[in-house]
């Protein structure tokens, strides 16, 4: 069974960066991706941004720019990258990883707070 840990959450100013850490108890290359989503209180998941089995990254329009995904295949790690945090980031940040075997098996953390506030 495949567990995600995530953690470097926290609270930021406005303006302020973080950076979220997602480590799998595998080996993330069997993954045909991972990602991040957030969830708001009393709104639905959204994906943060999405990277491939072959390292290529993927981000909503409303993204772009100032948050990056990465990751460290020898420490089976991913990473989010936030910068410019605005209060309306504030959310749960949950990892995702997907396999695709005879169907698509998904994966989730147990997620990690980030509130963005003065």
């Amino acid at each position: 069974q495949v567990q995600l840990v995530e953690s470097g959450g926290g609270t930021v100013e406005p303006g302020g960066s973080l950076r979220l850490s997602c480590v799998a108890s595998g080996d993330i290359r069997s993954f045909a991706s991972m990602a991040w989503y957030r969830q708001a209180p009393g709104k639905q998941r959204d994906v943060v941004g999405v990277i491939t089995q072959g390292g290529s990254t993927n981000y909503p329009p409303s993204m772009k720019g100032r948050f990056t995904i990465s990751r460290d295949n020898a420490n089976n790690t991913m990473y989010l990258h936030m910068n410019n945090l605005k209060p309306e980031d504030t959310a749960v940040y949950y990892c995702n990883a997907a396999r695709i075997l005879a169907t698509r098996i998904t994966y989730w953390g147990q997620g990690t707070q980030v509130t963005v506030s003065s």
